[in-house]
């Protein structure tokens, strides 16, 4: 039987309906607290970084969030950029600050990030709070990075409470954006995790063990039907932009979708998947950012 597959736009747009009442309901008994507020710093006129940050701005105006972005030329440098940024942390008016990623080749990309007000860190990328989650603070207490957040929610959807608990899950990838913290979650979930990269023997041997695979490696369809092990959930985060035959071009995920499809339980397709839920999470870490700002 064919996976089912998972709608990532379903999921996304019930999370953001849960967190614009919990906006609502927050802000009534905080009535002089301000808005929750998103700054989202654009170095650039990357296409593909404009369309990101306009749909931040779009999706926080729904949910109550003054989301606007901060745009910069290219020719910004590290100290104007990581200037900007000590304005935002400053400001009380300000909940939640985002660099939008990647950064030219002339920015400290690790020096601007480091310099968010880790209360503000609405990414989850600042060292103190990656450190908090994988010292295994409670996820109430965290600001996780968004897209591991979202992928989570998925599996949580999918197993029910506590349906985790001692499920074997590998995660394809080991950056600090999706592999780490993603393999951070699932073992405070429970999971007993391996994360496979590319020093790994053989990886789709070890894939092929896991109850739950998360493939975030950025290659096109590097992961097929003879890696899944039968009835497991396949959570692809890949988005990668391939050429069609008629000269346009396409979004496919890390894993061949038709192929793991025809052995997996269950499958995010790409795109209408984890993308989604990206942006759930993010308004998500808005939320709990300006709770903890406003207490």
């Amino acid at each position: 039987m064919p996976a089912r597959v998972i709608d990532g736009k379903a999921a996304a747009a019930a999370w953001r309906t849960d967190v614009a009442a919990a906006i609502k309901a927050d802000r009534a008994s905080r009535p002089h607290a301000p808005q929750p507020a998103l700054r989202v710093l654009l170095v650039g006129d990357h296409p593909a970084s404009q369309a990101y940050v306009s749909t931040k701005a779009r999706v926080g105006g729904e949910i109550g969030v003054d989301a606007a972005d901060a745009s910069l030329p290219e020719d910004t440098d590290t100290a104007a950029l990581l200037a900007r940024i000590a304005s935002l942390n400053a400001d009380p008016a300000i909940h939640g600050i985002l660099v939008q990623l990647p950064l030219p080749d002339a920015v400290d990309a690790d020096a601007v990030l480091d310099a968010i007000d880790p209360a503000k860190d609405v990414d989850g990328f600042h060292p103190l709070n990656a450190g908090k989650l994988h010292s295994g603070a409670p996820l109430a207490d965290l600001l996780a990075p968004c897209t591991p957040l979202g992928c989570l929610r998925l599996l949580e959807a999918e197993y029910g409470a506590g349906g985790l608990r001692g499920l074997n899950a590998v995660v394809v990838g080991r950056s600090n954006i999706v592999g780490k913290p993603m393999a951070a979650l699932l073992t405070a979930s429970d999971c007993t995790v391996t994360i496979a990269h590319s020093r790994t023997a053989d990886p789709a041997a070890l894939c092929r063990q896991a109850d739950i695979l998360v493939a975030a490696v950025g290659r096109p369809k590097m992961i097929g039907g003879d890696w899944i092990k039968p009835g497991a959930t396949v959570i692809d985060v890949g988005i990668n932009r391939v050429a069609k035959e008629d000269g346009g071009s396409r979004l496919v995920g890390d894993v061949d979708f038709d192929a793991a499809g025809a052995v997996a339980g269950a499958i995010t397709p790409v795109p209408g998947g984890v993308g989604p839920m990206t942006v759930a999470g993010l308004m998500r870490n808005v939320h709990a950012a300006w709770r903890a700002q406003t207490a």
